[in-house]
Protein backbone atom coordinates (compact mmCIF):
# COMPACT_ATOMS: atom_id res chain seq x y z
CA UNK A 1 0.00 0.00 0.00
CA UNK A 2 1.94 2.97 -1.27
CA UNK A 3 -0.67 4.75 -3.39
CA UNK A 4 -0.51 8.55 -3.31
CA UNK A 5 -3.76 10.41 -2.71
CA UNK A 6 -5.13 12.98 -5.17
CA UNK A 7 -8.65 13.36 -3.79
CA UNK A 8 -9.97 13.34 -0.21
CA UNK A 9 -13.72 13.10 0.32
CA UNK A 10 -15.68 13.77 3.52
CA UNK A 11 -19.15 12.23 3.73
CA UNK A 12 -22.16 13.81 5.39
CA UNK A 13 -25.54 15.41 4.82
CA UNK A 14 -25.83 19.10 3.87
CA UNK A 15 -28.00 21.47 5.89
CA UNK A 16 -27.75 22.98 9.36
CA UNK A 17 -30.17 20.39 10.80
CA UNK A 18 -27.47 17.75 10.23
CA UNK A 19 -24.59 19.71 11.78
CA UNK A 20 -22.78 17.68 14.45
CA UNK A 21 -24.86 14.56 13.85
CA UNK A 22 -22.90 11.32 14.01
CA UNK A 23 -23.40 10.67 10.28
CA UNK A 24 -21.53 13.90 9.50
CA UNK A 25 -18.21 12.81 10.98
CA UNK A 26 -16.72 12.81 7.46
CA UNK A 27 -17.77 16.42 6.93
CA UNK A 28 -16.20 17.38 10.26
CA UNK A 29 -12.92 15.75 9.23
CA UNK A 30 -12.78 17.37 5.79
CA UNK A 31 -13.69 20.79 7.23
CA UNK A 32 -10.87 20.54 9.77
CA UNK A 33 -8.43 19.36 7.10
CA UNK A 34 -9.41 22.25 4.79
CA UNK A 35 -8.98 24.71 7.66
CA UNK A 36 -5.55 23.29 8.49
CA UNK A 37 -4.19 23.41 4.93
CA UNK A 38 -5.85 26.69 3.93
CA UNK A 39 -8.55 25.39 1.59
CA UNK A 40 -11.41 27.70 0.56
CA UNK A 41 -14.64 25.87 -0.25
CA UNK A 42 -16.44 26.72 -3.49
CA UNK A 43 -19.72 25.24 -4.70
CA UNK A 44 -19.07 23.35 -7.94
CA UNK A 45 -22.24 22.42 -9.78
CA UNK A 46 -20.35 19.98 -12.05
CA UNK A 47 -19.90 17.70 -9.06
CA UNK A 48 -22.85 18.85 -6.91
CA UNK A 49 -20.29 19.44 -4.18
CA UNK A 50 -18.13 21.89 -2.33
CA UNK A 51 -14.55 21.53 -3.49
CA UNK A 52 -11.16 23.11 -2.99
CA UNK A 53 -7.71 22.38 -4.42
CA UNK A 54 -4.90 22.44 -1.86
CA UNK A 55 -1.21 21.60 -1.71
CA UNK A 56 -0.17 18.89 0.74
CA UNK A 57 3.35 17.45 0.90
CA UNK A 58 4.19 19.14 -2.44
CA UNK A 59 1.20 17.51 -4.15
CA UNK A 60 -2.01 19.03 -5.48
CA UNK A 61 -4.98 17.41 -3.75
CA UNK A 62 -8.71 17.95 -4.27
CA UNK A 63 -10.92 18.08 -1.18
CA UNK A 64 -14.58 17.25 -1.79
CA UNK A 65 -17.80 17.58 0.23
CA UNK A 66 -20.73 16.06 -1.69
CA UNK A 67 -23.90 18.15 -1.36
CA UNK A 68 -26.14 15.37 -2.71
CA UNK A 69 -27.12 13.84 0.65
CA UNK A 70 -25.37 10.74 1.91
CA UNK A 71 -27.04 8.04 -0.17
CA UNK A 72 -26.04 9.76 -3.44
CA UNK A 73 -22.46 10.67 -2.47
CA UNK A 74 -21.09 8.59 -5.34
CA UNK A 75 -22.45 11.06 -7.90
CA UNK A 76 -20.00 13.73 -6.75
CA UNK A 77 -17.09 11.38 -6.19
CA UNK A 78 -17.39 9.64 -9.58
CA UNK A 79 -17.91 12.94 -11.45
CA UNK A 80 -14.72 14.48 -10.05
CA UNK A 81 -12.69 11.29 -10.43
CA UNK A 82 -13.74 10.97 -14.07
CA UNK A 83 -13.14 14.65 -14.87
CA UNK A 84 -9.61 14.68 -13.45
CA UNK A 85 -8.86 11.04 -14.35
CA UNK A 86 -8.15 10.18 -10.73
CA UNK A 87 -7.67 6.42 -10.21
CA UNK A 88 -9.87 4.83 -7.56
CA UNK A 89 -6.71 3.85 -5.62
CA UNK A 90 -5.83 7.57 -5.28
CA UNK A 91 -9.06 8.45 -3.42
CA UNK A 92 -9.52 8.61 0.35
CA UNK A 93 -13.07 8.70 1.76
CA UNK A 94 -13.65 9.80 5.38
CA UNK A 95 -16.85 8.44 6.92
CA UNK A 96 -18.57 7.61 10.20
CA UNK A 97 -18.04 4.03 11.40
CA UNK A 98 -20.53 2.23 13.67
CA UNK A 99 -18.12 -0.64 14.35
CA UNK A 100 -15.53 1.57 16.08
CA UNK A 101 -16.04 3.43 19.37
CA UNK A 102 -16.06 7.22 19.40
CA UNK A 103 -12.51 8.52 19.54
CA UNK A 104 -11.05 5.73 17.40
CA UNK A 105 -10.00 6.38 13.79
CA UNK A 106 -8.61 3.78 11.40
CA UNK A 107 -7.32 3.72 7.83
CA UNK A 108 -8.06 0.83 5.49
CA UNK A 109 -8.10 0.14 1.78
CA UNK A 110 -10.91 -1.62 0.00
CA UNK A 111 -13.62 -3.79 1.50
CA UNK A 112 -17.40 -3.63 1.40
CA UNK A 113 -19.78 -0.87 2.43
CA UNK A 114 -20.81 -2.43 5.74
CA UNK A 115 -24.33 -1.07 5.31
CA UNK A 116 -23.09 2.52 4.97
CA UNK A 117 -25.21 4.14 2.24
CA UNK A 118 -22.56 6.68 1.27
CA UNK A 119 -19.96 3.98 0.69
CA UNK A 120 -22.55 1.80 -1.05
CA UNK A 121 -23.26 4.55 -3.61
CA UNK A 122 -19.57 5.37 -4.14
CA UNK A 123 -18.74 1.71 -4.83
CA UNK A 124 -21.67 1.44 -7.27
CA UNK A 125 -20.73 4.61 -9.17
CA UNK A 126 -17.05 3.66 -9.36
CA UNK A 127 -18.15 0.59 -11.35
CA UNK A 128 -17.95 -1.61 -8.25
CA UNK A 129 -14.28 -0.75 -7.72
CA UNK A 130 -13.82 -0.90 -3.93
CA UNK A 131 -10.10 -0.13 -3.86
CA UNK A 132 -10.34 3.41 -2.55
CA UNK A 133 -8.91 4.18 0.86
CA UNK A 134 -11.13 4.87 3.84
CA UNK A 135 -10.70 6.86 7.01
CA UNK A 136 -13.14 5.20 9.43
CA UNK A 137 -14.19 7.61 12.18
CA UNK A 138 -15.70 5.74 15.10
CA UNK A 139 -19.12 6.82 16.37
CA UNK A 140 -20.02 3.70 18.38
CA UNK A 141 -23.09 1.52 17.91
CA UNK A 142 -26.52 1.93 19.55
CA UNK A 143 -26.65 -1.82 20.23
CA UNK A 144 -29.60 -2.64 17.99
CA UNK A 145 -29.87 -2.53 14.20
CA UNK A 146 -33.37 -1.01 14.46
CA UNK A 147 -31.92 2.03 16.26
CA UNK A 148 -29.13 2.76 13.77
CA UNK A 149 -30.95 5.31 11.57
CA UNK A 150 -32.04 7.48 14.50
CA UNK A 151 -28.64 7.06 16.13
CA UNK A 152 -26.53 8.23 13.17
CA UNK A 153 -28.87 11.17 12.44
CA UNK A 154 -28.81 12.43 16.03
CA UNK A 155 -26.23 14.59 17.73
CA UNK A 156 -23.61 12.78 19.80
CA UNK A 157 -23.19 13.19 23.55
CA UNK A 158 -20.67 16.00 24.35
CA UNK A 159 -18.08 13.49 25.59
CA UNK A 160 -18.36 11.55 22.32
CA UNK A 161 -17.98 14.78 20.36
CA UNK A 162 -14.78 15.63 22.22
CA UNK A 163 -13.42 12.13 21.52
CA UNK A 164 -14.34 12.38 17.82
CA UNK A 165 -12.71 15.82 17.53
CA UNK A 166 -9.49 14.43 19.01
CA UNK A 167 -9.54 11.48 16.62
CA UNK A 168 -10.10 13.87 13.70
CA UNK A 169 -7.14 15.99 14.81
CA UNK A 170 -4.99 12.85 14.99
CA UNK A 171 -6.06 11.84 11.47
CA UNK A 172 -5.40 15.34 10.10
CA UNK A 173 -1.89 15.16 11.58
CA UNK A 174 -1.12 12.13 9.37
CA UNK A 175 -2.08 13.89 6.13
CA UNK A 176 1.49 14.69 5.10
CA UNK A 177 2.31 10.97 5.44
CA UNK A 178 -0.59 9.36 3.59
CA UNK A 179 -0.89 11.84 0.70
CA UNK A 180 2.53 10.81 -0.72
CA UNK A 181 1.64 7.17 -0.03
CA UNK A 182 3.43 6.44 3.26
CA UNK A 183 0.46 4.41 4.45
CA UNK A 184 2.25 2.12 6.88
CA UNK A 185 3.74 5.06 8.80
CA UNK A 186 0.41 6.90 8.79
CA UNK A 187 -1.44 3.80 10.00
CA UNK A 188 1.11 3.07 12.73
CA UNK A 189 0.79 6.59 14.11
CA UNK A 190 -2.99 6.89 13.85
CA UNK A 191 -3.72 3.39 15.11
CA UNK A 192 -1.65 4.01 18.27
CA UNK A 193 -3.72 7.09 19.07
CA UNK A 194 -6.13 6.95 22.02
CA UNK A 195 -8.63 9.79 22.41
CA UNK A 196 -9.42 9.03 26.05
Amino acid sequence: MNDPISMIVGLGNPGSQYDHTRHNAGFEFIDELARTVGGQWKLDTRYQALSTKVNIADSDVWLLKPMTFMNRSGQSVAAMAQFYKIPTEHILVAHDELDLPAGVARFKQGGGHGGHNGLRDIIARLANNRNFYRLRLGIGHPGSASEVVNYVLSKAHPDERISLARAIDAAVEQTALYVPGHWQKAMNKLHQFKAV
